[in-house]
């Protein structure tokens, strides 16, 4: 079959692999997208978990947490050019929308909320205020995405923005009661979310990891250790063993501690807890990085 050059560079951009092992998966596989990515991956020459994306644009990641530290959100604003993103026009308008998006219905998507009253001015809507700058400023933008945690019981909702904006990371860490106002506690906080940052974990833990994600996974990974020659009766092992380095990489509670690789972030979250004599758990988080799904 024909392979069009659109489909070559769809895939390049997946995996950045070479324009010739490309366009050879494609045929292999009918021009099948996916299926061609597996192929790639199985033959070593692509690693998904760590494809290449492109940034879609300019623009600011900023979180807000309510003082109480029970609601925070998390948004992306894009906008044409980084000169424009370092504007304080830019800047305001991003802070209002991370307070709209703290402050709106959990159920809210990005047209409802634009639909919304500003936080800033309840005589115009969210969309009035966004316009209102493009016009001031002459460039594009758009609320690109937003999340909002609102804690259930005792904890703490806690962010992180990597320098510069780009990154950003919202947290639900529960813990009990007394331990709230802990400094060894709202440290713990503050270290898990530079880790999410940081390492960019898939999951929380191996048992958030969907059960055909980790099928399909070992199937890439024994046909890997198939290339290797190894007899059949040791693949297994092979794979067994890879499968715990994927845990280990994807899963937030299973890597390795930034600032100390020789723990883990659940011996780390242990430790912590154990110190205050009480109970932590990492109940959800979310991650953003600027242009990237």
């Amino acid at each position: 079959m024909t392979i069009s050059a659109q489909a070559v560079k769809e895939l390049r951009e997946k995996t950045g692999c070479g324009f010739m092992d490309c366009k050879a998966a494609l045929a292999e596989n009918d021009g099948d997208l996916e299926a061609a990515v597996d192929s790639l991956r199985k033959k070593g020459i692509a690693s998904a978990a760590k494809r290449a994306h492109r940034e879609t644009g300019e623009g600011l990641i900023v979180a807000h947490l309510s003082q109480d530290g029970k609601v925070g959100s998390l948004v992306e604003v894009n906008c044409e050019t980084d000169f424009v993103a370092r504007t304080d026009d830019f800047k305001g308008l991003v802070a209002d929308l991370a307070r709209q998006a703290a402050e709106s219905d959990d159920t809210a998507g990005v047209e409802e909320m634009l639909a919304q009253p500003f936080v800033s001015d309840k005589s115009r809507t969210v969309q009035d205020a966004l316009s209102a700058v493009v016009g001031k400023i002459g460039e594009n933008m758009r609320l690109r995405r937003f999340v909002r945690f609102a804690g259930e019981g005792d904890g703490v909702i806690g962010a992180y923005i990597h320098p510069g904006s780009k990154i950003g990371v919202l947290i639900d860490v529960g813990c009990d009661a007394a331990a709230v106002e802990n400094d060894d506690f709202r440290g713990l906080v503050k270290d898990l979310a530079m880790q999410v940052a940081a390492a960019s974990p898939a999951f929380l833990s191996e048992e958030d990891v969907p059960g055909e994600v980790i099928a399909k996974e070992k199937e890439i990974l024994l046909e890997q250790a198939r290339e290797s020659g190894k007899p059949e009766n040791v693949l297994e092992k092979i794979v067994e063993g890879r499968i715990r380095k994927y845990f280990e990489e994807t899963c937030l509670l299973n890597q390795k501690f930034i600032k100390d690789p020789e723990r883990r972030v659940q011996d780390l979250i242990n430790d912590t807890a154990s110190g205050m004599g009480g109970k932590i758990s990492v109940r959800r988080f979310q991650r953003y990085q600027l242009g990237r799904d």
